[in-house]
């Protein structure tokens, strides 16, 4: 007797002439297809987007930096004349630098009784400050207007990515118009690094920080009023990881094999259910005419 391998089907065909369509099958077979389809372009769409997956450890993750952050200042002093304005750097490694001027510029203002301050400098990783007075000027102002508003501060790279909300700007917009003349300002930040790895896995590295702030009138030791504006950064020794992801195709293949089998089953049971109920209801019907 020849091997047939048939044998081994376990979907066996039903001959159509002992099938029964019904208008209840049709129906539920029409919002079966529906309904697949619905939840297939559903997964298809969650397949195709990426999803941002943060996590946090401790650790430095831009150890080729050689412990320096680029920082990227923008402020505007309305009253200050750009001959007076400076920008000083001093940190806990021993750097004290009064008016840098690398990487910087000076743009003047309400005809020139203002000034607007731009500049691209670093820092060590280690608590500092960077200050914006009038310390590196020739001669020293009587009374220096810091009142100013603060367009941009930003550590590392420029990360703008859609789905990551983040404080890599969190003084952009401040502003201290309405203040106190001769008042200093103290903007205290906490740095927070940031790591950013996209899909091909690279990766950018940022800085996101908070920030508190007071506003005070400081002398010098001769009794002048010396009044400057002082972002002092200490570094936080955590750093958030965002890592852009995609769903596997193993999962979104098992997933639609799951829609298609499952929503076919239960509309099955459905039908099956139904069209018991009718049969019986027809029995008895007939029962009663009898």
């Amino acid at each position: 007797m020849p091997f047939d391998v048939r044998r081994f089907d376990i979907y066996r065909k039903v001959p159509k002439d002992l099938t029964q369509p019904t208008y209840t099958g049709a129906f539920i077979s029409i919002l079966c297809c529906v309904f697949i389809l619905f939840l297939f372009l559903s997964e298809l769409t969650g397949f195709i987007a990426t999803e941002i997956v943060n996590e946090l450890y401790v650790d430095d993750p831009d150890k080729d930096s050689g412990g320096k952050i680029e920082v990227s200042l923008n402020i505007s002093l309305p009253n200050l004349h750009c001959d007076l304005v400076g920008l000083d750097i001093q940190d806990e490694m021993g750097r004290h630098e009064v008016g840098h001027i690398d990487n910087s510029m000076k743009i003047p203002l309400s005809q020139g009784g203002g000034c607007r301050f731009e500049g691209e400098f670093t820092i060590n990783k280690v608590p500092g400050n960077f200050h914006v007075s009038t310390h590196s000027a020739t001669a020293q102002p009587q009374n220096p207007d810091m009142t100013h508003t603060i367009h941009k501060l930003a550590f590392g790279e420029n990360l703008q990515v859609q789905k990551v909300q983040g404080a890599f700007n969190a003084l952009g917009g401040a502003n201290r118009l309405s203040s106190n003349p001769l008042a200093s300002h103290d903007y205290i930040l906490k740095i927070v690094p940031t790591v950013y790895e996209d899909l091909s896995g690279k990766q950018r590295f940022s800085y996101q920080y908070t920030v508190a702030n007071k506003e005070y009138v400081a002398y010098s030791h001769t009794g002048r009023i010396i009044p400057a504006i002082w972002f002092r950064y200490d570094l936080s020794p955590i750093t958030v990881k965002y890592t852009e992801r995609r769903q596997p195709f193993y999962r979104f293949i098992t997933t639609i094999c799951a829609i298609v089998g499952g929503t076919f089953t239960v509309a099955g049971i459905i039908d099956s259910c139904i069209f018991t109920a009718s049969e019986a209801w027809k029995k008895i019907q007939i029962g009663k005419m009898s």
